[in-house]
């Protein structure tokens, strides 16, 4: 039996050409929505749930670290008496002046933590009158939290316009309402401006710094001094341990609730519909940290406040971020 070797040809229909790869549609990159992850990074660690036993570990380790580096400085220092008074004397009084001071840094750390505590009084109380509809409980409130703010000079004039004002007021709600308008208003216009402030930073460095965990840590310091500086304006006054406490409450609410995510939707209010596919990945994570740091300072605002936000008095988020972020990265103009 003879084998074929000549080679097998198939002939191709010429009429219908096949498509030229020169002329094939290129292939498209996966395009990943910006998530924010710095300020989710951040809400992850400020609203974990504390582990009893871990707390006690800290604490133990704490106790036990203090102790023993007391005992040692004791025997330093009775060491270096016996050796030389005047050195030895010398050293006692470094140590008690470093003991007021950190005597001095907690009591206030304990007043800053008593301020806190009085401003969520003010909260229960407001809403007990907004509640029991009782017109005179409603102006021995107004006229407690006007007292409060008596050292407050940028608010002298709204002091004595709700003075005025109360005496023409019949009901509870125009009793509250009077204190949004006449002494809340200037602060809350002034904790605005600290949140949009706030955003700005974090929206700036997320886009220009392509750092690792410049991003994170940027935008917890921002965070953090953001909160402050907002129980400030309302009179808090937190301290360090203020802060965080204040912090991890906003937070946990914030993530509790889910305002954590932002959408499209709402960046859409920023810089039109289209920004995100328009932008660099950086500077769209940048628009997300920002917007999402408004939307925490928001929430600090409500925690800090000393009445509850009314409807009328209620800041907008979207508004507070189209301020915040619109102008900060260029757009195309349609």
């Amino acid at each position: 039996m003879s084998k074929n070797n000549a080679p097998i040809i198939i002939d191709l229909d010429d009429d219908v050409p096949g498509p030229s790869p020169a002329e094939a549609a290129p292939v498209a990159d996966p395009v990943q929505a910006p998530t924010g992850q710095a300020m989710q990074t951040v809400a992850t660690l400020a609203s974990r749930p504390r582990s009893p036993l871990l707390a006690w570990f800290w604490r133990l380790l704490l106790a036990v670290v203090l102790f023993f580096a007391g005992v040692a400085l004791w025997d330093f220092v009775a060491g270096l008496v016996a050796r030389n008074v005047v050195l030895g004397w010398i050293a006692v009084t470094l140590l008690a002046l470093f003991a007021v001071t950190c005597l001095a840094l907690i009591l206030r750390e304990a007043a800053a933590l008593v301020r806190l505590r009085r401003m969520d009084r003010f909260q229960t109380r407001a809403s007990a009158v907004r509640d029991g509809q009782d017109l005179s409980e409603a102006k021995a409130f107004a006229s407690e939290l006007n007292w409060f703010y008596r050292d407050r000079d940028d608010l002298s004039w709204g002091r004595a316009r709700l003075t005025e004002t109360m005496e023409n007021c019949f009901d509870p709600e125009t009793v509250l309402s009077a204190v949004e308008d006449q002494l809340l208003a200037p602060l809350d216009a002034a904790a605005v401006r600290e949140v949009e402030a706030a955003a700005r930073q974090v929206a700036t460095v997320t886009a220009l710094v392509p750092l690792a965990l410049a991003d994170v840590i940027a935008a917890l310091t921002a965070n953090l001094r953001m909160i402050r500086r907002i129980a400030e304006v309302y009179g808090g006054r937190a301290g360090t341990l203020g802060s965080w406490r204040l912090t991890r409450a906003v937070i946990t609410h914030l993530v509790a609730t889910g305002a954590v995510a932002v959408g499209d939707d709402l960046l859409g209010s920023i810089g039109g519909g289209t920004l995100l596919s328009k932008i660099s990945r950086r500077f769209g994570e940048g628009l997300v940290n920002g917007a999402l740091t408004a939307r925490v300072g928001i929430a600090a605002m409500e925690v800090c406040r000393p009445v509850a936000f009314s409807k009328v008095h209620r800041p907008s988020v979207t508004g507070v971020i189209r301020r915040a972020l619109t102008g900060l990265f260029d757009k195309e103009k349609t």
